[in-house]
């Protein structure tokens, strides 16, 4: 992976990175490319389009997120459901280390991968945990996910993990008129936020939202 073309593509994000948090994303890219020649982890191969669909997909989150969830203390908690490989969860935890990052997934080897990266790449802010997001418990500052699921589904699901002022982050490719035609009244959007990736050729957005009321 080229490590120009990465800081090029964060700082088109609006995203500065140090040397070192550089070095962790090329790090974990490679990681990515790895474990996916046995594991399967993710349906890309080739080091371009990790770079691309992967690491910067996932930091052009970052921005968005420090808007919202600016630096406090104590540390917030964030809970990336059906996180995979970690996306954007390990991304999130080496740009914003304040954030404690738990990757959830029922999978175990995509867990298990997750806590290879924590260590590998010395993140104390980063956790996996296999199970399902229903048998979770606990309570989140902020909950995300990246094509995990429809809205309804994801909001269901988290709603008894998300804290009361916390916020959902939702990854997604274009905006979901139908599913947001269709939320549940306990659940406010509040905005769509429109992303442009670089070098990907494809709409994004998150969606963001938090309990009705809050």
């Amino acid at each position: 992976m080229n490590a120009a073309l990465l800081r090029e593509g964060a700082a088109a994000l609006g995203v500065a990175l140090s040397d070192h948090q550089c070095e962790q994303l090329m790090a974990y890219g490679a990681l990515i490319l790895k474990w996916n020649k046995v594991y399967n982890l993710t349906a890309l191969r080739d080091p371009a389009s990790v770079l691309t669909h992967h690491l910067l997909d996932s930091l052009s989150v970052i921005s968005p997120l420090s808007r919202q969830c600016p630096v406090v203390d104590p540390p917030r908690a964030l809970l990336d459901v059906g996180a995979g490989a970690g996306l954007p969860g390990v991304v999130i935890a080496i740009l914003r280390p304040d954030i404690h990052v738990t990757c959830l997934d029922a999978v175990a080897k995509k867990v298990a991968f997750v806590q290879q990266v924590a260590a590998e790449l010395r993140l104390p802010n980063l956790r996996g945990v296999h199970a399902r997001v229903e048998s979770l418990s606990g309570g989140y500052d902020v909950i995300s996910c990246r094509a995990f699921a429809s809205l309804s589904d994801f909001y269901a699901g988290s709603m008894q993990l998300l804290a009361k002022d916390g916020v959902w982050l939702a990854m997604k490719g274009k905006v979901p008129n139908d599913e947001l035609a269709q939320m549940p009244s306990d659940v406010e959007v509040f905005h769509v936020e429109h992303l442009t990736v670089p070098g990907l050729d494809a709409e994004r957005c998150i969606v963001w939202a938090r309990k009705a009321g809050a």
